[in-house]
């Protein structure tokens, strides 16, 4: 069998214990003799897994009483205009970091009142933006915790005095997380959590029916808590998908252990793009994701990219261009990225630098 070296940034590798149970379970779910596929989500062997799957979420994030997990569809993406039709009342401010952010903005306005409160737009995105006050008249601030174009990340849990809404669509499972410290949660399960085709929002119940606009049934939060994100056929064989990914992480110790594998691996990457003299971060260091690892080639060698990028490949390496709209390199190192594949991106690029430099 072919060995890849999956830095994909989604969707992205999974733990291959949640991908043999993905197999499993598309022959025979739970003995029922049918696939997952076919079970019909209203049954008892299906409602299990939800439960399970919600429990699990509760537990590893150590989720407080008054929030509920939601597992929707639609993406990310589809979550810009639910927080905006849910929470904009008056004025909402947002944090703007990257692509992402300003997409969630742009569909914000649409709604209502909504303004970026910082950004570092100035400097293509590279930094997070620092020493910005949060208006207290607003009725939440949104931010995206993790830029997978620029890879830059927030890696504290801040202190708001509003209601605090974060896009955790690349960093969520990544580390502990205060919950407590948020109103609502949200993003799409293809990066830590799952593949493609399941949103999960983690949402505190007293921020809901605050608003005074119509909400149409599909796009009320309430709904979806009433009921239990199946007020339409959820997307059965993802949120499968994903229950299986959270027992992994809790059988490798929870997110505590998960943050020290994840620093680890990040460590082991940034060192040898520091160390190698054909290689530059594009990040500022204080503020390097630890999920998306973002570099370009130093400006002596720009030439030898397209044949660092055949050379990379020819050796395993998958998913390592950077999004089309910066380009050079980007190795997504999420939850499940193994060690021994940074390890072999890290030989990649010294024996290129031996060859080349």
């Amino acid at each position: 069998m072919k060995v890849a070296h999956n830095f994909n940034a989604g969707p992205c590798v999974l733990p291959r214990q949640a991908v043999q149970a993905a197999i499993d379970a598309l022959t025979d779910f739970k003995g029922s003799g049918m696939s997952v596929i076919e079970v019909s989500h209203r049954s008892k062997e299906w409602e299990s897994v939800m439960n399970e799957c919600r429990a699990l979420w509760k537990e590893i994030l150590n989720i407080p009483d008054g929030y509920h997990v939601l597992f929707l569809g639609g993406g990310a993406s589809m979550q810009f205009l639910y927080v905006a039709m849910n929470l904009l009342e008056n004025k909402a401010g947002y944090l703007e970091t990257g692509v992402w952010a300003k997409k969630a903005l742009k569909e914000a306005k649409g709604i209502g009142n909504a303004v970026a409160v910082a950004s570092s737009a100035d400097k293509n995105f590279s930094y997070i933006p620092k020493g910005y006050e949060i208006p207290k008249d607003l009725d939440y601030f949104h931010i995206t915790t993790n830029n997978t174009i620029y890879g830059t990340e927030i890696k504290t849990d801040m202190d708001s005095p509003v209601n605090l809404v974060a896009d955790m669509s690349s960093d969520i499972m990544s580390r502990p997380v205060d919950v407590s410290k948020y109103a609502l949660i949200y993003g799409g399960a293809q990066k830590n959590v799952g593949p493609a085709g399941v949103t999960f929002v983690i949402v505190r119940d007293d921020i809901l029916g605050k608003v005074t606009r119509y909400l149409p049934s599909m796009l009320d939060y309430r709904t979806h808590i009433q009921e239990e994100s199946m007020f339409n056929t959820p997307p059965v064989f993802s949120i499968f998908v994903m229950n299986e990914t959270l027992k992994w992480i809790k059988s490798v110790g929870g997110l505590k252990s998960m943050h020290k594998l994840n620093l680890d691996k990040a460590a082991l990457l940034y060192n040898e793009i520091d160390r190698n003299k054909m290689f530059e971060g594009t990040a500022a260091v204080e503020d390097r994701s630890i999920m998306n690892i973002c570099f370009v080639m130093a400006e002596k060698y720009k030439d030898k990219e397209e044949a660092f990028m055949t050379f990379a490949k020819e050796r395993g390496m998958v998913g390592i261009k950077g999004h089309r709209s910066v380009g050079g390199f980007r190795a997504s190192t999420y939850n499940a990225c193994p060690v021994e594949s940074i390890k072999a991106l890290i030989s990649c690029m010294q024996e290129f630098e031996k060859i080349n430099g």
